[in-house]
């Protein structure tokens, strides 16, 4: 989104939703002007940031860091612990096939066994992302014992409309599988 359309939808939420600034490898100068202009509660950083950058990020930002691990294999889920001290949770997602568009938001699922060397080294401070949906979250949920989860592409209809349905019957999983572990 652009800067104007991003602050917005972030004026409209605010005081309803957090609002989360999603930002792949950006430079400094992007990162302040997301600030100023969108004032988010979360920055989310989706690239391929070092954990130097993202505690970086983190000092200018004064606010949560959330760092995306794009997780094919266990050795890519390991990786997030190097990310321990400079952001505040990590997001375990699937990695993007070659040629997608967009770091996230494709749908896509990983083998959440691949988390098993990682599960207690993080404590709650993490996420689980890539491909839920509402058939499938309860199930991710008791496999890796997520502490909280992320969704996008698994709640439309068609790239980009959300589906107040799926939504609810995604919540409900989610809600159904945390009072069950």
């Amino acid at each position: 989104l652009d800067l104007e359309t991003a602050a917005r939808l972030a004026r409209s939420a605010r005081g309803r939703a957090r609002i989360v600034a999603l930002l792949v490898d950006p430079e400094d100068e992007l990162v302040l002007d997301v600030l100023e202009q969108v004032s988010p509660d979360i920055v989310q950083l989706h690239g391929s940031e070092t954990p130097e950058r993202v505690a970086a990020i983190g000092r200018k930002a004064k606010l949560p860091i959330l760092k995306a691990i794009k997780v094919e294999t266990a050795a890519d889920a390991v990786e997030a612990l190097r990310y321990q001290g400079a952001a505040d949770i990590i997001l375990f997602d699937a990695k993007a096939p070659k040629g997608a568009p967009v770091p996230g938001g494709n749908g896509i699922a990983f083998d959440w066994r691949a988390l098993e060397n990682v599960r207690g080294r993080l404590g709650e401070r993490w996420m689980l992302s890539g491909g839920l949906t509402p058939e499938n979250v309860a199930e991710a949920i008791r496999l890796t014992g997520a502490p909280a989860v992320d969704v996008s592409s698994g709640v439309e209809t068609s790239p980009g409309e959300k589906s107040p349905d799926l939504i609810r019957r995604f919540l409900h999983a989610a809600k159904t599988a945390k009072q069950r572990a």
